[in-house]
Parts: structure tokens; C-alpha cells; sequence
């Protein structure tokens, strides 16, 4: 009996894990090319997590096929703020961008008070609340974490194709191995950086749609999830979108397995103290580099 708890701590884990991945992937993918730390994630990912809950609570539209609306949005949303805040940071960028990009959290989450309360909502769909079980084990898997699972690796498979695999891509890790040099070659950094930007914010949209089906969420979330998002780059490796996905999977893991080992109390501790450790090892992260940044 014990082992089958493990066993499934394990599989909550990789499966909650590529949640985290989608959402932590946008954040890495902007520090990469931009040298911007986006504070502001863990709110975005929370609006698209409320529109989520606006398209099905007032128009029934379903949480996936109602991404074809939020990520566009949330894209448009992503060219705004970095055409009228980021792209006029011009010198200490990292510093400067987490003031710029914290208070831009903070206005959105007064918005989003103001619009929707404090009030803890969820994300309801047939499949929310099913189950299916496994076969040989008594155990039934979560049916919507399942298909966040797949939507993660559809979207992130989806985004390495672009990197490796496009025009833009090849520009892209150009601007994130040396700026100058790509410039010189005739690459529209600029360009890159918005379009970047954009794509990072609608990440978000999915992410957040992830996040609300298997979480309660209110504005006042995204700073618990901020601080894991940062964690999780962090641990990966800053601007390594491998780095994003094998973090979250083993932190999220080990805090699911520290849950039902020892206690749910030491699960959120657990899961710094992996990154103090790895850290006072590997300053650079698991996929970071002591020079430069990769993919």
C-alpha cells in the first residue's frame, strides 16, 4: 500500500509537473532573449486563467477549444506591455524590469480584484472532476490532468519547433547567444524581442487554463506561483527551456513525494531547499551555463 501511494505521488508529480513546465517556459524563453525577469507571469498566467473562467461560466465555451481565444489575446496582451514598458529599458534591463514588471503585477491584480473579488474561483468541465483508472493498480488518474499534460507537451513541442526548425527561431538564438553580433547581421532584434514577448504572455493563457482546472485561484494566487516559476528557472537554468521542463518536473515531484512521505507542511519547504542545495553546487542551474545562455 505504501509503494502504491509513492507510485502515485510520482505520477501526480510528472503529470502536475508539465503544468508548471508550460507556464515556467514562457518566463525562461523572455529572459533568454530579452534579459528580462518578468514578475508579472505569475499574474498573466492568472488572467488567463480568468478569462478561462469568463468564456465557460458566461459563454459555455469549453476550456481547451476556448484557448483559441485567450492565448491570441493574451499575445496582443504581451505586444502592449513590452511595446509601452520593456522596450524603454535600455540600460541595467534585469534590475530595471523586475520594478517595471512587479508593478504591472500589481496593477493587473487590483484590476482583477476590483473586477472579480477575492473570492477563490475554480474552472469546471466534464472532465475536471472525472477519472479513469490505471491498469494492474487501484489507482484512477485525474482526467483533466492528463490533458493539460498533453496540451503542455503539444505546446512546448510546438515552441522547440519554432526555435529549431523556423527562420525566426534561428534569429531568436541568435539574439540570445550575442545581441550585438545578431544586429550586425541583419536580424530585427527589435522585432524578435516583441514578437518574443508575445509569445511568452501567451503561454500564460494556457498555462493559466492548466493552473485554474486544477487549482482554486483568486488574483492573490500569483504570487505563490511567482515564487515557484522562479524557482524553477532558476533550478533549470536561466533561458534554458530544457532546463524549465526537467525543473519542474523534479521539483514538483519531490514536494508531491515529501507530501506523502512526511507531511504536507514540508512540501512548499522542501521545494526551495532543493534549490538552495543544488545551487551552492551548480550556481548555474541544471542546464545553465557559467557564460551565455542556451536553449
Amino acid at each position: 500500500m505504501y509503494t502504491q501511494v509513492i507510485f502515485e505521488a510520482i505520477i501526480t508529480g510528472i503529470l502536475t509537473g508539465g503544468i508548471y513546465a508550460l507556464m515556467a517556459s514562457g518566463l525562461t524563453l523572455i529572459f533568454g532573449v530579452m534579459d528580462i525577469i518578468n514578475i508579472a507571469q505569475g499574474i498573466l498566467v492568472i488572467v488567463g486563467a480568468y478569462l478561462s473562467y469568463v468564456l465557460s461560466q458566461y459563454l459555455h465555451i469549453d476550456l481547451f477549444v476556448g484557448l483559441l481565444i485567450t492565448m491570441p489575446a493574451l499575445f496582443l496582451l504581451g505586444l502592449l506591455i513590452e511595446w509601452a514598458f520593456i522596450r524603454r529599458l535600455k540600460r541595467n534591463r534585469i534590475m530595471l524590469s523586475i520594478l517595471v514588471t512587479y508593478a504591472i503585477a500589481l496593477i493587473i491584480e487590483g484590476g482583477l480584484t476590483m473586477i472579480f473579488s477575492p473570492d477563490l474561483v475554480t474552472l469546471n468541465a466534464p472532465y475536471v472532476d472525472a477519472s479513469f483508472p490505471l491498469p494492474f493498480i487501484h489507482y484512477y488518474l485525474p482526467e483533466v490532468y492528463v490533458f493539460a499534460f498533453i496540451l503542455a507537451v503539444i505546446l512546448l513541442g510546438g515552441l522547440y519547433f519554432l526555435l529549431y526548425r523556423t527562420k525566426f527561431g534561428y534569429g531568436l538564438r541568435a539574439a540570445m547567444q550575442d545581441r550585438t553580433a545578431a544586429m550586425l547581421i541583419g536580424i530585427n532584434v527589435e522585432r524578435i524581442q516583441l514578437i518574443t514577448f508575445g509569445i511568452g504572455v501567451a503561454l500564460c493563457a494556457a498555462g493559466g487554463m492548466a493552473y485554474g482546472a486544477t487549482n482554486a485561484f483568486n488574483p492573490a494566487s500569483s504570487y505563490d506561483l511567482i515564487s515557484r516559476l522562479l524557482v524553477i528557472i532558476v533550478l533549470g537554468g536561466m533561458g534554458s527551456l530544457a532546463g524549465a521542463l526537467i525543473g519542474s518536473v523534479v521539483l514538483v515531484t519531490i514536494g508531491d513525494l515529501t507530501a506523502v512521505i512526511w507531511s504536507p507542511v514540508w512540501s512548499s519547504v522542501v521545494f526551495f531547499m532543493v534549490l538552495i542545495i543544488l545551487l551552492l553546487f551548480r550556481p548555474q542551474g541544471i542546464f545553465g551555463q557559467s557564460e551565455g545562455r542556451t536553449v
